[in-house]
């Protein structure tokens, strides 16, 4: 028997049923080991010996590795097979190394689409692990726990921050720093004027003026536009009619950080949602009967496709829409930034279009494969060409300009135009020519003020981090999503705004820790990890010049960072010590405690809410905001006698727990011999059989057809609760 180890459950049913008898696929399930939090500082790495790392393996993870090593004592073969980045490189290590197989000489599958065709030639051509690609992604992962665990420890202590990282900090000094620029703008006033004017046979065009004497015109008050508008002649004669075409190109096809701002702006997608669903149509879905990766490999900073895709692309294009809409192959970014490890994100297989597959995936993932989809194969069409004609009115030396488009060629706009925005020009009158004369019908003019830049949303901070080298595409998403769980942003209309919280862990951090939150260190740092990736640093130098120098900023900073101190609740003091009471912080939010912690550990129960302004529907009382682990709620202040609970738009949650209902032939359960076996609902959604006597009795009854990775997790279950 071979066995293949990959990371993914449903990657490993995908491959499992490409490759049939002899073979046994099984599912890492991630990581299966991670740095201790234990040792000097609770570092989990030994500074004094070559920054050496201690792992282990997690509690949740035991079961996962005893079924990996039983599986590999009866393998004849063993391959791992975990994804194609630095991340999964890390992956097979670990498992080589808790799993006691040769790291020179253990197989090493590399494939960047799970179909049958990409699986069979990785098993013709396996490789060994790289370690040089190990090492980088450890001393990336070390290098984040020295300055993450001790920048966390010294701002909980000092400004009560919840952690700090080389990367998180810098995505949320981008966000503070355009948050400080929209509170300094000061709006600036000017005018525009805009006419409509009418032809001797009746034509009519809009225009705005633009130029006075040649030069571009700026008015700044009305009083300006005013006496502009007085100087207008009567009549205004054309001046100028020019006609150009215009290409426009097709973008090239996605990379990560792409993928993600287009479905955030076209199908208003998470950064996190966008993540999580191009991963399931990576690992395979059944389409037909047969299980396929529907796309490449979606973590890639590369737009280079593979010869193999252009050729089959190409006979597409030529089939689908015409010779004529062929276009030319993109030449991938040379950017020293850029990786190039992965093709670009594309679909596996063309004939499976959009619509082949439709009936077979949810809405949310044929939207995203649709929009994949397109956008490869658009990336090889002919450009889009336009007739842009410009026409100027002149009088008294002021010109009023404006313009038409007129599409000529589609070219790969047939194809994805429907995610672009569509000309909005105006249409010119026909047959318009030099020295005809135009009569003003109507001269308006409108007030204007300049507007502060825009705040980030989610797909304007993955740019900012791929542009400038911070981070990598496996980290986009969760820069973010930590960023949110800090409570260092929030969202609001779709865009990202720093909370006070934020912008004082930005501020500390500038004023203490200037050289690591400048965007050229973290971005120099990621070239220095890739060139571990390519062994031309030495990680052990690399490290020991970090640290020396990130611990005399560290010493700096706990010896004169002040401690921010609790604000004082006015009028209160504690009933047991006698000191003032003090706002505080706690993992669900604000709360009054004694000044005198931990010497005093009161903590008021009775604290005032917001009250809103209606009763509860159940019990009378008064009804309060209320933070709990998933975001604020509106509960009764008479909980826990009344635990009436409603959102912030008055929609009642939860509800009075329903009677179970035993159906009459419902058998006694085996296990407790006092309850019926019932199918019930999982928190998840799945449908599962078990005992009525919940949770008096645990019995969960097994499923033949259900998975192993289920069957395993039941048992885990049974076996927790009992």
């Amino acid at each position: 028997m071979k066995l293949i180890i990959v990371e993914s459950p449903h990657k490993s049913e995908t491959i499992g049923k490409f490759l049939g008898k002899g073979y046994k696929v099984l599912a890492s399930k991630g990581h299966i080991r991670d740095l201790a939090s234990t040792g000097k500082m609770g570092l989990g790495v030994n500074i004094d010996d070559d920054f050496k790392p201690t792992y282990f393996i997690s509690a949740d993870k035991e079961s996962t590795v005893k079924e990996l090593k039983s599986a590999v004592s009866k393998a004849d073969t063993v391959y791992l097979a975990t994804d194609p980045d630095r991340e999964g490189e890390a992956i097979s290590w670990h498992l080589a190394i808790v799993l006691g197989l040769d790291v020179e000489t253990t197989p090493r599958l590399e494939f960047h689409e799970i179909t049958k065709s990409a699986i069979n030639k990785a098993l013709a051509n396996p490789r060994t692990i790289d370690m040089n690609l190990v090492e980088s992604q450890e001393t990336r992962r070390i290098i984040d726990r020295l300055m993450g665990y001790r920048l966390s420890y010294l701002l909980q202590k000092k400004i009560k921050s919840r952690s700090a990282g080389r990367v998180q900090s810098v995505v949320l000094k981008f966000i503070v720093d355009r948050e400080n620029e929209i509170q300094a703008f000061i709006p600036v006033e000017y005018w525009t004027i805009k006419g409509k004017f009418i032809s001797e046979d009746g034509q009519s065009l809009e225009a705005e003026l633009t130029s006075h004497l040649g030069k571009n015109i700026t008015i700044n008050n009305e009083k300006e536009a005013l006496d502009i508008i007085a100087s207008f002649p009567k009549e205004f004669s054309v001046k100028n009619v020019k006609s150009v075409t215009v290409k426009k190109e097709p973008k090239p096809p996605f990379i990560t950080s792409t993928l993600q701002q287009e479905a955030f702006s076209h199908l208003h997608f998470t950064i996190k949602k966008t993540a999580t669903i191009a991963q399931r149509l990576y690992e395979g879905e059944d389409i037909n009967g047969t299980v396929t990766g529907l796309i490449t490999y979606m973590r890639t900073d590369s737009t280079r496709l593979s010869n193999e895709f252009i050729a089959s692309a190409k006979e597409h294009i030529v089939n689908t829409y015409g010779e004529e809409y062929l276009g030319h192959v993109h030449t991938a970014n040379s950017s020293k930034n850029i990786q190039d490890a992965h093709e670009a994100i594309r679909p596996t297989d063309l004939s499976l279009t959009p619509e082949t597959v439709k009936e077979y995936l949810t809405a949310d993932e044929l939207k995203l494969y649709t929009l994949i989809y397109d956008r490869a194969v658009a990336s090889l069409m002919a450009p889009k060409q336009d007739s842009v004609t410009t026409v100027t009115l002149d009088g008294n030396d002021y010109d009023f300009t404006c313009s038409s488009t007129k599409t000529v060629f589609q070219g790969y706009h047939i194809l994805y135009g429907q995610y672009e925005e569509k000309d909005t020009t105006s249409k010119l009158p026909k047959n318009i020519e030099i020295g005809d004369v135009y009569t003003p019908e109507s001269i308006d003019k409108e007030q204007h003020f300049t507007k502060p830049p825009q705040r980030y949303n989610e797909g304007k901070v993955v740019k900012l981090m791929q542009e400038n080298g911070i981070g990598r595409p496996s980290t986009y998403s969760a820069t973010i999503t930590t960023l949110l769980d800090r409570d260092y942003v929030e969202t609001k209309k779709g865009v990202l705004i720093p909370t006070e919280q934020g912008k004082l862990t930005v501020d500390r951090l500038n004023e203490y820790f200037t050289k690591y939150m400048d965007v050229s260190y973290t971005a120099g740092m990621e070239n220095n990890l890739d060139s571990i990736a390519d062994g031309a640093i030495d990680r052990v130098k690399l490290l020991s010049g970090f640290w020396e120098e990130f611990q005399k900023y560290f010493e700096s900073a706990e010896k004169d960072m002040e401690k921010v101190q609790p604000k004082i609740v006015e009028g209160k003091v504690c009933p047991v010590c006698g000191k003032p009471l003090v706002y505080r912080k706690g993992r669900y939010g604000e709360f009054i405690g004694c000044s005198d912690y931990p010497s005093c550990t009161y903590i008021e129960k009775d604290q005032p809410d917001i009250i809103m302004d209606h009763p509860c529907p159940k019990c009378g009382g008064n009804l309060v905001r209320r933070k709990g682990r998933k975001g604020e709620f509106v509960g009764c202040a008479n909980y826990p006698k009344c635990n009436y609970m409603e959102d912030l738009e008055g929609n009642p949650l939860g509800g009075e727990k329903q009677p179970v209902v035993i159906p009459e032939d419902a058998p006694i359960c085996p296990e407790c011999g006092v309850g019926h076996l019932i199918e019930k609902t999982s928190r998840y959604g799945r449908k599962f059989v078990g005992c009525s006597n919940y949770p008096a009795c645990h019995y969960i009854q097994k499923d033949e057809n259900a998975s192993e990775e289920k069957k395993t997790y039941r048992k885990t279950f049974r076996s927790k609760k009992k």
